[in-house]
């Protein structure tokens, strides 16, 4: 997929703690409207090239940019850039729903006429309309994630992004949200970044996904398009040969 008006680069990264390399020589981009899956073991470095692009971290060599801003020199302009839903959904237990997805609008001032509106649209669109008034305890896990999502959506984000977001969800439900999830990034025509360790998951909901060895560096690249779709006998062989090179890359990086 071509890449234009990158929403997200990283160029020449690498990202050390002490003698410790966790990043090396990462180079990537995510154009406007794509949808990008980085796919990894525990220990690929994941979580380190997501603290570098929420800011939570300066590279110690390269560049990343997220809109055209600098997370770490620019981090309070990134607030209302990146939508976000975790593993964990991260509700506050105190809040309804509504008040759930209304909370990042809140804090970037938005009024709360037009916050509890746009709250009530987003809970519409992930079909929890009829449970605006529940609070967190209220919710099943599906329900908590479909919150999540409203919540990382409502916020109009230039890039959304999903950590793991799926992987504490029974399959049944799991595969229900990554559909919906799908529809709603293709109409809304929103880039996202998906990180998982899930090879199913990251060629189901994804333009091109990227494999990461240890230290984060790029394996493979995969353009969807040209792949096996998932749940085909020659997807199968494909995963096998992925999950053989995620094997490998454990085994080198700990040799």
């Amino acid at each position: 997929m071509n890449q234009p008006n990158a929403v997200v680069t990283f160029t020449d990264v690498n990202q050390r703690f002490g003698a410790v390399t966790a990043v090396e020589e990462l180079s990537l981009r995510i154009g406007q409207g794509e949808r990008l899956a980085i796919l990894g073991r525990t220990g690929a470095g994941k979580s380190t090239l997501l603290n570098l692009l929420i800011g939570n971290l300066r590279p110690t060599r390269g560049t990343v940019r997220v809109d055209g801003l600098d997370p770490y020199a620019q981090h309070a302009e990134l607030q209302g850039v990146i939508g976000m839903a975790f593993q964990t959904p991260r509700l506050l237990p105190w809040r309804t729903a509504l008040d759930n997805v209304a909370v990042g609008m809140e804090i970037l001032g938005v009024p709360q006429s037009e916050r509890l509106e746009r709250a009530r649209t987003w809970l519409g669109k992930m079909h929890l309309a009829d449970s605006a008034g529940l609070f967190p305890s209220q919710l099943s896990g599906g329900m908590r994630q479909r919150v999540s999502l409203a919540r990382a959506f409502s916020i109009e984000p230039a890039l959304v992004l999903l950590d793991e977001s799926f992987s504490a969800l029974d399959e049944v439900t799991a595969r229900q949200l990554r559909e919906e999830f799908v529809e709603l990034a293709e109409a809304e025509r929103k880039t996202a970044l998906i990180v998982t360790h899930n090879i199913e998951e990251a060629f189901a909901i994804s333009h091109r996904v990227l494999l990461l060895g240890r230290p984060a560096r790029i394996l493979a690249e995969y353009a969807v398009s040209d792949c096996p779709a998932v749940g085909t006998t020659d997807f199968g062989d494909l995963r096998r040969s992925i999950h053989q090179q995620m094997v490998d890359a454990t085994r080198a990086a700990m040799a």
